[in-house]
């Protein structure tokens, strides 16, 4: 156990020191897993639907704000719906609009949230994020969650039905029902309806569960955020027949207790047997203070010790006098006769 806290306070203190350059490849590895998932599966633009588009994409998201990934991953989206059909594009727009505007109004810094859950749900993990979100972010995260779910099961639906689509295309009428079929996935899917109210009230359960003064509240919330999910998610699949969502539903809960107990350990690790109950008092309010400490690793002291003067370092010292001084400054540090370090030929 100490050894893995040694590690933790060395990837700690690293992170610290070198936060300007480690920050900035977590936003490339980000966005570019971003881009790459658009490209893998919406990729109607064969001219932006490349690995070296993804890559000078990823670059320029690197060197700017973390917003910026949004920004693009909205414009490439909109560019394939564009090539799919114009009534995709245009409903596409309108969503994207109402979803800025959630998004900036109440979670504008909540970008890698956005961006990482379409990432998980295509990994088939989509179950850590309200874990994550709740034990390392604000109540407003919901908001994020949901716009990255949305958009997920939106932009799966027109893949599935990309064919059914491009079918209607010189058929009479064939807007309308490129119309309908678009909104389709955003008012007839009950999947998503039902996921999304299940990780919003997942992703507060935790949040409000990990700031409560008890003892071990991160790993309570974690405990209690993955059952509810799980259960809820679990009575949800059966009801709607989707019994092949089940296998994963395990696996992604299982995944989901691991990173919410690694969370635990590197942001929130807690001696509770050293709890100090501190009281105080001010002109107008007593003070009852719970303090517990983290679990840290003594760091040794190196002490370097200077035989002599001191103020003769860096100087040079005439070479035949150093034999005397370090004499002298030995026997006088150790309290000792200096003639105990002669020999015969002294």
């Amino acid at each position: 156990m100490n050894k893995l806290l040694e590690i933790r306070d060395k990837a700690v203190k690293f992170y610290g020191e070198y936060e300007n350059y480690i920050f900035p490849i977590i936003k490339f590895i980000i966005a570019f897993t971003a881009f790459l998932t658009i490209d893998l599966n919406i990729g109607y633009m064969t001219q932006i639907s490349s690995l070296p588009v993804a890559l000078v994409l990823a670059l320029l998201c690197a060197l700017f704000p973390a917003n910026t990934a949004i920004f693009i991953a909205s414009v490439m989206i909109l560019l394939d719906m564009y090539a799919l059909s114009i009534e995709a594009a245009t409903i596409t727009f309108v969503l994207f609009i109402v979803l800025y505007f959630l998004y900036f109004r109440f979670a504008p810094k909540d970008s890698m949230v956005t961006l990482l859950t379409p990432v998980c749900f295509q990994l088939h993990i989509p179950y850590v994020m309200p874990v994550a979100a709740g034990l390392l972010r604000k109540a407003y995260s919901v908001i994020a969650i949901v716009c990255g779910t949305l958009v997920y099961y939106f932009l799966d639906g027109i893949r599935q039905n990309a064919s059914a689509l491009a079918e209607v295309a010189d058929k009479k009428g064939g807007s309308a029902t490129k119309i309908n079929v678009t909104m389709g996935q955003l008012l007839e899917n009950k999947e998503m309806l039902m996921v999304m109210v299940v990780f919003v009230i997942t992703t507060l359960v935790v949040y409000q569960v990990r700031r409560l003064n008890v003892n071990n509240s991160w790993n309570i919330a974690t405990v209690a955020g993955v059952l509810i999910q799980f259960v809820s998610l679990l009575v949800g699949y059966l009801v709607l027949g989707m019994t092949s969502r089940l296998v994963w539903l395990v696996v992604g809960s299982i995944f989901s207790l691991l990173v919410g107990v690694i969370i635990r350990f590197i942001f929130m690790d807690l001696d509770y047997a050293r709890t100090e109950n501190v009281q105080f008092e001010d002109d107008e309010y007593y003070y009852y203070v719970k303090a517990v400490p983290k679990k840290m690793i003594a760091t040794e002291e190196k002490v370097v010790k200077h035989f002599g003067n001191t103020g003769s370092l860096g100087k040079k010292i005439p070479k035949h006098n150093q034999e005397n001084i370090s004499r002298k400054s030995i026997a006088r540090e150790l309290d000792i006769d200096e003639d105990i370090f002669k020999d015969n030929n002294d």
